[in-house]
C-alpha cells in the first residue's frame, strides 16, 4: 500500500491509542483491528520525527462525533478506516454512505469481520478524482434530502483546485438543510518550521500535504453556505487537551487549524408582487 490509503491506517492507530487512555475523549473499539500492525508502525514512526504532537485527531474525532448523528442521510468522503457506522448510536433508518477506493473498502471489510453496523451502511467504491457523484447516486443517495457530509482528514492532501472542485460537487448534491463538516489546517500552521519533519514523513509515504488556508469561510460562503470555523486550539482547550496559548482569531499570523461546520440554508422565498390597482 502506498500514498493516502496508508494514512488511514495511521489515523486508525491514533484513534486506538486515544481510546485506550484513561481520560479518552471517545471510545473506538474497532480502531485497533482497523489499524493493524502497519498503522501502529506508522504512528510510532511519525512520533519519532515529530517535534510536537498536537491532539488534532482526538479533538476532531469527538467534535465530529457530536455532530454526525443529526441527519438521516450521511456521506463520508474518503471514509478510510472510520468506524462511526459501527460505533455511534444512529437514529433508526439512517443511511451512511462510505465513499473510498475499492481496495481500502475491501480491507476494511476484511479487518472488521462480521461486525454489524448500527445504521444502514452503504459502501461506495469510487475515486474522488473521478465520477464519484454518479457512483453515490447509483447506490441510492438522494440529492433531494438534507445530507450530513464529512470531509475528515481529506482536504489537506488535495491541490486547491481539486478542493474547490470537490466542494462544488458537494454543493450541487446538497439540499437545503444539509451540513458539511471538515477539518482544515491553516496555511500559517501548515508551513511552520516545527511541522517540516512531518512534511518529509508524509511525502515519503506518497501522501504529501498540499492544502491549507487561514480563511476557511472563503471556501464555502461564495457557494451560499453559512459557515462557522472553530479554532481547533480553542476546542481542544475546552476539552483539556491544549498546552499552548490560545489567541483570538483577530490576531493575524498565528498558526491555527480549523474545525468547520457549514449549513446550506433554504433559498429566500419572495412572494410575487401584487398588481398595482388601476385608476378608479
Amino acid at each position: 500500500m502506498y500514498g493516502v490509503p496508508l494514512t488511514a491506517l495511521w489515523i486508525a492507530a491514533w484513534r486506538a491509542d486515544e481510546s485506550e487512555r484513561p481520560d479518552a475523549l471517545f471510545h473506538d473499539p474497532y480502531a485497533r483491528a482497523l489499524a493493524g500492525p502497519e498503522g501502529f508502525e506508522l504512528l510510532e514512526a511519525a512520533r519519532e520525527v515529530a517535534l510536537i504532537e498536537a491532539p488534532f485527531v482526538p479533538v476532531r474525532t469527538v467534535f465530529f462525533d457530536r455532530r454526525m448523528v443529526r441527519g438521516s442521510q450521511v456521506v463520508l468522503l474518503a471514509a478510510g478506516m472510520d468506524a462511526r457506522a459501527f460505533r455511534l448510536r444512529w437514529p433508526t433508518g439512517t443511511q451512511v454512505f462510505e465513499v473510498d477506493l475499492p481496495e481500502l473498502l475491501a480491507m476494511k471489510k476484511q479487518r472488521l469481520g462480521g461486525v454489524a453496523p448500527r445504521c444502514i451502511r452503504i459502501p461506495v467504491p469510487a475515486d474522488l478524482a473521478g465520477e464519484w457523484p454518479v457512483a453515490l447516486e447509483g447506490e441510492g443517495f438522494r440529492p433531494g434530502l438534507p445530507t450530513v457530509w464529512l470531509l475528515e482528514g481529506l482536504l489537506l492532501y488535495l491541490e486547491e483546485s481539486l478542493v474547490r472542485s470537490l466542494l462544488a460537487r458537494v454543493d450541487a448534491l446538497s439540499a437545503a438543510g444539509s451540513t458539511l463538516l471538515a477539518d482544515i489546517i491553516g496555511w500559517t500552521m501548515l508551513w511552520m518550521p516545527p511541522l517540516q519533519p512531518l512534511h518529509d514523513f508524509v511525502r515519503q509515504l506518497g501522501a504529501p500535504w498540499k492544502f491549507g488556508t487561514d480563511e476557511p469561510e472563503e471556501l464555502l460562503e461564495p457557494l451560499g453556505w453559512e459557515v462557522t470555523a472553530y479554532d481547533l486550539g480553542t476546542v481542544a482547550a475546552e476539552l483539556g487537551r491544549w498546552v499552548w496559548p490560545v489567541f483570538p482569531r483577530a490576531i493575524p499570523g498565528v498558526p491555527r487549524s480549523f474545525l468547520v461546520e457549514a449549513v446550506k440554508p433554504a433559498p429566500l422565498f419572495r412572494s410575487p408582487r401584487s398588481p398595482r390597482p388601476g385608476p378608479s
